[in-house]
């Protein structure tokens, strides 16, 4: 790649790692994600900074934990202010498009990318705003099991309806990039709901699965009694007592999110194709991700919103043959590590940003060297919680710990399923002690709570305000000029304007004929 690598970006939404072939599963069917780890570096141990989806993305696009830009949940406004790899991107000569699920909430819809092709499928307003004064209040907007119960096939969905859209455009997109005069570098990111609950998906992509092949969780369900404090808030909150959770509505569940994987599977193939047919993907860089995972049902739990594995574990994988070779990176990474890798991969290490960054490069890593951050650290500050709960990672611990729950402490490396909380272990105590320095040196959980909770009162009453007479939306309206599109007077010369909407391009032939010298000039 001689010139500015073009970075095209695929993100998915509630897609655990565990779930996925690259990472070990033997069921789930991902042919073309599989395709591009194996040509590609996958990351073993990549982590979101918050499994929530607003905070999550707010985060990785800034390169800054939530609770250092106020992205607390799926309500809390991205200010305008706060720089994102968008941004960086767009100054260092690229040209920055979205298509997709961002989650912006507040009235800027772009933050930093320069055309977007879609609206968002969630509200961009302040409606789901969380209320820890009321912890045991089930608002409107939380997770139900009926999207348990329900789990099936289906003809159609609003899920469905939102990423074909996202494929299509993304995909058209591709195909005007390699034929318009404007030769910048390009950075696309596209964006996917699924496999985002509700667990229902197309029958074509149900019927990959047969019933008798789905697996139970490996991790069963706990007794509410027998859960740590901030799971059994989530069991209350969601409602996880309502309906009975039987073993068929479980199975039922995974498949539909199994299937729902397999379509995400089907679009980046297209995607990737779509490069190709475009003669695009040599010049291309490929990342991989996700927002947050799923729990699936195991410990009985469902949806994000906490630190287990299946929550909080992202698939990561960046693929460009020509740079850099297959391999397997095992060292824990995070999401916020991507601003200064998409940083290096750009060729703009020398771009001076207007603050320093938590985060580290992966490119050494990517490189097969050493490198990379010494530890991943996770915030979660959303709903059906009373009270901040942060996350270290830091080598095959991992340490949990909360202004309302107790300290857990698992060893990854002899207990990948965490299964036993090792805080107060006498062996680990030099271990945990030093977890515990770390935790109280970057958090002031008390002070966090409090601010947190002003701010949500802060939303709650501009939120009712806005709602009273003429109210003016922030959801994001996708610009379409048709007056533009295809063939206009206002244009160039029929012939020569359908030549160059042509690929692969051929300049016309001079004209041969006998009428040739009778020709206008």
């Amino acid at each position: 790649m001689s010139r500015q690598a073009n970075i095209v970006f695929i993100m998915a939404d509630q897609l655990a790692a565990p779930a996925l072939p690259a990472y070990g599963h033997k069921i789930v069917k991902a042919p073309h994600i599989q395709g591009l780890a194996e040509r590609g570096v996958i990351f073993d141990a990549a982590y979101c900074n918050s499994p929530l989806c607003a905070p999550s993305r707010f985060s990785m696009l800034s390169g800054r934990l939530p609770s250092d830009i106020g992205a607390y949940d799926n309500a809390a406004e991205f200010p305008a202010t706060v720089p994102t790899f968008a941004h960086m991107l767009r100054l260092g000569g690229y040209r920055t498009i979205l298509s997709g699920k961002m989650h912006f909430v507040g009235p800027d819809q772009l933050h930093g990318f320069e055309e977007r092709l879609t609206t968002d499928i969630y509200p961009a307003d302040f409606g789901w705003t969380a209320d820890w004064e009321r912890p045991g209040r089930r608002q409107d907007f939380y997770h139900t099991m009926l999207s348990v119960v329900e789990a099936e096939a289906c003809r159609r969905s609003q899920q469905i309806d939102f990423d074909e859209e996202v494929a299509y455009q993304a995909e058209r997109k591709v195909f005007d990039l390699a034929r318009d005069d404007d030769d910048r570098p390009f950075f696309l990111l596209v964006s996917f709901t699924h496999p985002h609950d509700p667990y229902t998906i197309g029958q074509d992509y149900w019927d990959l699965y047969r019933p008798e092949e789905i697996d139970l969780p490996s991790v069963p369900a706990l007794a509410p009694a027998d859960m740590d404090p901030h799971s059994r808030r989530l069991y209350e909150a969601l409602g996880m007592a309502d309906y009975a959770l039987t073993e068929e509505r479980i199975l039922k569940a995974r498949r539909a999110y199994y299937g729902a994987i397999s379509y995400v599977d089907a679009r980046l193939g297209r995607l990737l194709e779509t490069l190709e047919a475009a003669g695009l993907a040599e010049d291309s860089i490929v990342v991989f991700t996700a927002d947050h995972g799923d729990m699936l049902g195991e410990r009985g739990l469902w949806y994000k919103m906490c630190f287990y594995e299946w929550a909080a574990r992202v698939p990561l994988i960046v693929a460009a043959p020509e740079r850099f070779a297959p391999r397997r990176v095992d060292r824990p990474v995070s999401l916020l590590d991507l601003f200064p890798t998409l940083q290096d991969l750009g060729g703009l290490a020398g771009l001076e940003l207007p603050e320093d960054l938590p985060g580290s490069s992966l490119l050494p890593l990517l490189e097969g060297g050493e490198g990379g951050p010494e530890a991943v650290h996770g915030e979660y500050l959303g709903e059906a919680a009373a009270g901040p709960l942060m996350m270290i990672r830091r080598g095959r611990h991992k340490y949990v710990v909360g202004s309302e729950s107790p300290p857990q402490l698992f060893d990854l490396a002899e207990d990948p399923q965490e299964l036993r909380n090792l805080a107060g272990d006498a062996a680990l105590a030099e271990a945990e002690g030093a977890l515990a320095k770390e935790a109280a040196r970057r958090w002031d959980l008390e002070a966090l709570r409090a601010e947190v909770i002003a701010n949500q009162r802060r939303r709650r009453f501009v939120q009712q305000a806005q709602l009273i007479g003429a109210h003016l939306p922030w959801d994001f309206q996708p610009i379409f000029d048709a007056s533009e599109s295809y063939a206009r007077n206002t244009q160039a010369i029929l012939g020569d304007l359908e030549s160059r909407a042509r690929l692969p391009y051929r300049a016309a032939p001079l004209p041969d004929g006998p009428g040739a010298s009778r020709r206008e000039s």
